[in-house]
């Protein structure tokens, strides 16, 4: 039998609450072994929903058990200040359900809702992995070849290079793990390919990328322009929070746009209408594969727990990805293969601070 992951699961966060939440915990819990989640939220709505979803597939036997309710009587708001809100709102469905996390109760969280307020809860409630500066959010986008990870994401919009250089890892790490990438190939997203361009973030990061491919410890290939990354040209894109959200919501309206704009050539006239009687199947599969809701959400890495941020207009099927990503994550063990990096690393570190003090002295003896 698999190993049960317990998920609890922010039910009323995002536009589509708690309904598309519900049913897709619903459709989870019916396709995936050994999962169990704990619906999250005011609890007569969150019920209702559940009756609502329970109608398909009811002769399904065994899924209810595996869907619990835990009340939360309060919600934050997208509008609402981070820090305030999580500091105020005790009994709200996401402070109630990175609790469940902090006490062993759940083996992941995953939320639609305020992404400042799933930000500073993870950080204050669940906490930092020992050695982590900054978790990143690690999103995955669809290209031509596959998929990319995309980190940071937004969580920090103000960074360091060795911010960047700990993500480069950590992103190494989640690749190698959840989609099974060998060697995956990492670039630094830049405004051209030579390495002395970009900004003051960039321009001193890149030598630093560089001396961890050296040593082997992620396979850096140099500069990344946001217009190569749809075609996937690397596996993993690194850049601070600021331009990696930018480059996301970029990613996702040009995508909108354009299959709204091939949608309506399509049936813009009888023969087009044929025509694309013709080339559906084809299509479909095509368009399919760009679909950035196949992938759930964006775990957040580094952290002592797992905490995925999914989109706010998630809907169904992103909510069950999203499990189905918990479920693969958890199983992986990638939270203590970052303990473990964070661990050797900090013995490197050390190690080279006693051998530049021993330099320095030698040099002054001299």
């Amino acid at each position: 039998m698999a190993q049960e992951v317990r998920i609890a699961l922010d039910a009323m966060g995002g536009d589509h609450a708690p309904a598309e939440i519900v049913q897709g915990a619903v459709n989870a819990v019916r396709h995936q072994e050994g999962l169990r989640i704990t619906l999250v939220g005011i609890e007569d709505q969150v019920r209702a929903a559940l009756d609502a979803a329970k109608k398909e597939g009811e002769e399904l036997p065994g899924w209810r058990e595996r869907i619990d309710i835990r009340n939360a009587t309060e919600v934050i708001g997208t509008a609402e200040h981070p820090v305030e809100a999580v500091r105020r709102k005790k009994d709200s469905s996401i402070v109630v359900a990175l609790q469940m996390v902090r006490k062993g109760e759940a083996d992941a969280f995953a939320s639609s809702g305020n992404s400042g307020a799933v930000l500073v809860g993870a950080q204050g409630i669940i906490g930092r992995i020992r050695g982590v500066q900054r978790p990143p959010f690690a999103t995955l986008m669809p290209t031509k070849t596959g998929v990319l990870c995309l980190l940071d994401a937004g969580a920090n919009v103000d960074s360091r290079p060795e911010h960047l250089c700990q993500w480069a890892r950590l992103g190494t790490i989640y690749m190698q793990s959840v989609l099974g990438t060998q060697n995956p190939k990492v670039g630094i997203v830049n405004i051209g390919a030579e390495s002395e361009k970009g900004n003051e973030l960039v321009k001193s990061t890149y030598p630093l990328l560089e001396e961890m491919g050296k040593r082997g410890e992620i396979n850096f290939t140099g500069s990344l322009e946001a217009r190569d990354i749809p075609a996937g040209n690397v596996d993993i894109a690194i850049c601070d929070g600021f331009v990696g959200n930018v480059i996301l919501k970029m990613y996702e309206g040009s995508a909108k746009v354009l299959l709204s704009e091939i949608k309506g050539a399509l049936l813009s006239s009888i023969l087009s209408r044929i025509g694309a009687l013709l080339i559906k199947p084809s299509l479909r599969s095509t368009l399919k594969k760009f679909d950035g809701s196949r992938y759930g959400g964006a775990p957040m890495l580094g952290l002592k727990g797992l905490v995925v941020k999914m989109h706010g207009s998630a809907g169904a099927v992103e909510v069950e990805r999203a499990m189905e990503q918990c479920v693969q994550y958890y199983r992986q063990e990638i939270a203590e293969k970052i303990t473990a990096y964070a661990a050797e690393e900090k013995v490197r570190q050390d190690l080279q601070r006693k051998q530049e003090k021993a330099a320095a002295e030698t040099e002054k003896s001299e």
